[in-house]
């Protein structure tokens, strides 16, 4: 979801007095746990306060890909506070954040959204019918501009972009990958991190370029103040307290699924051990003219063969993800007009 000129959008810092903090318990006082859809996740509160300057508020809409549900960020230990992302726009959430700013007696002076996605910015018009000033910010793309209504209404954020307010200043960076405007906020006061969906709580990040991706994961693993271990705080799932590990997990994460794609590749698909399931799903039972090329479903099904098959379609994407890096890189070739794929120098037959 997608200009006036961004040097003149710098939130400026105004020096107020900070009201004292409310204590974590009364926060709690008639909070609700979110149960998640997988059981293996623990379940989270609606409203948290995660540090001194951080409270989480769950967006309510909790599922397969959303985890607990989005979680949206309360910033700062003053009367104004920084949004950062607004869930999909469930009646629970607006209530949550309303109840939450009126405990704390303070209000929202900015949005910033970390990227397109409905469920990180459905929750903007309850937000502007609740503080019609409230500035909400998202960085442009081209196709924001075509399509007009509500993306021009955003603010756009520049690459760098500094956004304060007592207790914290955030420091807004471009790290495409999940999508093309995915923006992480870096923390300068806790040396931590906001994510977005880039990373998350629990298990991995889908993306639309895996190259942009793993090139973002690199940058954001720099982004922790003074360089040290510092929070991550996701899009979606629990605080990450070691940010730099985990990130480097995932980049490791990301050459490994990368290499096993190179390998099933290699592989001769009459190897049974290899490819299982595949078979028994219609796919590799041609003649000896594909013995060496493969469709996607393939690789998903011999790649992700622990994984629930409800989840295929979801791994599926990375693994295209994967073949055109490979294919940028001169290593694969498309077959079958993309149908199939095989490695440079195997042949077809």
């Amino acid at each position: 979801m997608r200009l006036p000129p961004a040097g003149r959008l710098l939130l400026q810092h105004q020096q107020q007095q900070t009201p004292p903090l409310r204590p974590l318990s009364k926060l709690a006082l008639n909070n609700k746990k979110t149960m998640p859809p997988n059981p293996q996740l623990p379940a989270l509160v609606e409203v948290e306060r995660l540090s001194p300057g951080c409270i989480r508020i769950l967006a309510g809409n909790p599922g397969k890909f959303t985890l607990q549900g989005t979680n949206t960020y309360l910033v700062g230990n003053g009367a104004r506070r920084l949004l950062i992302d607004t869930g999909e726009g469930r009646p629970s959430w607006i209530a949550a954040l309303t109840r939450t700013l009126r405990d704390e007696r303070a209000t929202v002076d900015a949005a910033v959204l970390t990227h397109w996605h409905h469920d990180h910015t459905g929750g903007v018009p309850d937000l502007l019918r609740a503080w019609p000033g409230v500035k909400v910010y998202k960085k442009h793309q081209p196709e924001d501009e075509a399509e007009g209504g509500e993306q021009q209404k955003l603010l756009d954020i520049a690459d760098g972009q500094t956004f304060r307010v007592p207790g914290a200043s955030l420091t807004a960076v471009h790290t495409p990958g999940h999508t093309a405007d995915h923006m992480v906020l870096a923390w300068e006061e806790e040396g931590a991190l906001f994510t977005g969906d880039n990373v998350l709580g629990h298990g991995t990040a889908v993306f639309e370029d895996l190259a942009a991706y793993v090139a973002s994961l690199e940058k954001m693993g720099r982004l922790f103040f003074g360089g040290k271990g510092g929070r991550a705080y996701p899009g979606h799932g629990a605080v990450v307290q070691d940010g730099p590990a985990k990130i480097a997990e995932y980049i490791r994460h990301r050459a490994q699924r990368e290499e096993q794609v190179v390998q099933m590749l290699r592989a001769d698909k009459a190897d049974a051990t290899l490819v299982q399931g595949v078979a028994a799903a219609g796919e590799g039972e041609g003649t000896g003219d594909d013995k060496n090329t493969w469709t996607v479903m393939e690789l998903v099904r011999s790649i992700y063969r622990d994984v629930p098959e409800s989840l295929h379609m979801a791994a599926a994407g990375g693994v295209v993800q994967v073949l055109q890096k490979l294919l940028r890189e001169g290593k694969v070739v498309e077959v079958d007009d993309g149908e199939r794929w095989k490695l440079v120098g195997r042949s077809v037959l």
